[in-house]
């Protein structure tokens, strides 16, 4: 695993240069297993900064990022976040879903970096590359103080999530929303139990993440639905989606925004190997839908969108964005991308390695 502190260049100037290290041995805390996460470690580190600025290049609607875990006990076997793994010399398939990063001085760290004279009070998305309120945040509570910054210095925010633990932060997400933006938005991409359990085996059921959507709608702050991922032959049939957003539009959301599957370097190697196993038949067609790269072609794409946006009118749910509230009343929230994967901010080729920021630890 690459925790070692490393330069720019070779320590030997007449050998190859040095990869820089995403963080080093003296952020490392401890290393953590516990019966109740039973196959899984934590790896507990101290970051550096926790406010990340997105690539450039990325397509994503926000510039800045916390994201308080790296790996992902939802083990979603199409996490486009698989890739980030490989970065620490970590396994991006089960060592995705049980080898977790902790960035245990998040809270902390952050609010700090708000504090600082450089930050602007810019808007700051959470939940677009690993969950942060995966089964791990049970244990670790980094939320809590997270959130609790972010309303002490009224920064407006975002959470995209799977996780119904978003629940226990219900107070806490309502003092912030009177005082700056808040998003939330759950992600449901279907509701085939068979499917949701081969594919998302970590994550609470569909219903339950439609039932937190409802909880909040009623609670006061607004919740839009990424429908997330609609996935090619498994999850698109009309009658699907159909179900889908009916059942999306009776749980009060805002909003539903569809997005296909996208398989970039790391997940699709995963996602096509459980593909094989449970269905083998669709591994041809697959091949050749996704034989351009990463997105479904456009055509595709476009079917899908106007499919579901057809019926959220049809259920009088708006199609575009996500909710957000503030002040005591919805509205929408921006920053929730329509057609575009999470953002992946862990890259070494990022702004941590073109030295633009201080990112040793994302």
């Amino acid at each position: 695993m690459r925790w070692e502190n490393l330069s720019e260049g070779s320590a030997d100037p007449s050998g190859p240069p040095r990869t820089p290290a995403l963080f080093g041995t003296d952020v490392v805390t401890r290393t953590v297993d516990t019966p109740e996460f039973a196959g899984v470690t934590f790896h507990e580190v101290r970051a550096r900064s926790i406010v990340n600025r997105v690539p450039g290049a990325s397509r994503m609607p926000f510039e800045w990022t916390v994201n308080p875990y790296r790996g992902c006990t939802h083990a979603c076997v199409y996490c486009f976040a698989r890739r980030t793994h490989s970065y620490l010399d970590l396994d991006t398939g089960l060592g995705f879903d049980s080898q977790i990063v902790v960035k245990v001085n998040a809270p902390d760290l952050l609010r700090r970096e708000l504090s600082g004279r450089r930050w602007r009070g810019e808007h700051i998305a959470m939940g677009t590359n690993v969950d942060c309120y995966q089964r791990a945040e049970g244990r670790y509570r980094l939320m809590p103080g997270i959130i609790g910054a972010l309303r002490d210095h009224a920064n407006p925010f975002s959470i995209l999530t799977k996780g119904t633990l978003i629940l226990r932060d219900l107070d806490l997400l309502r003092e912030a929303a009177e005082v700056t933006d808040v998003g939330i938005s759950m992600s449901v991409g279907f509701l085939d139990r068979e499917l949701w359990r081969t594919v998302e085996p970590g994550t609470p059921s569909p219903e339950r993440r439609l039932d937190a959507v409802r909880t909040l709608t009623e609670h006061g702050i607004g919740c839009g639905v990424l429908m997330a991922p609609v996935i090619p032959f498994l999850g698109d049939h009309p009658d699907q989606l159909r179900a889908t957003v009916r059942a999306v539009a009776a749980a009060g959301a805002s909003s539903v925004t569809p997005l296909v599957l996208h398989l970039r370097p790391g997940a699709r190697e995963w996602f096509m190997a459980w593909l094989e196993r449970h269905h083998p038949h669709l591994v041809r067609r697959y091949e050749r839908l996704y034989a351009d790269g990463a997105y479904a072609p456009k055509w595709y794409q476009r079917r899908i969108t106007r499919q579901v946006h057809e019926l959220a009118a049809e259920y009088g749910i708006g199609p575009a964005h996500a909710a957000g509230h503030r002040r005591g009343t919805r509205r929408p929230a921006p920053r929730v991308p329509a057609q575009a994967g999470p953002v992946e901010p862990d890259s070494p080729t990022g702004p941590a390695a073109a030295g633009s920021t201080q990112l040793t630890l994302l």
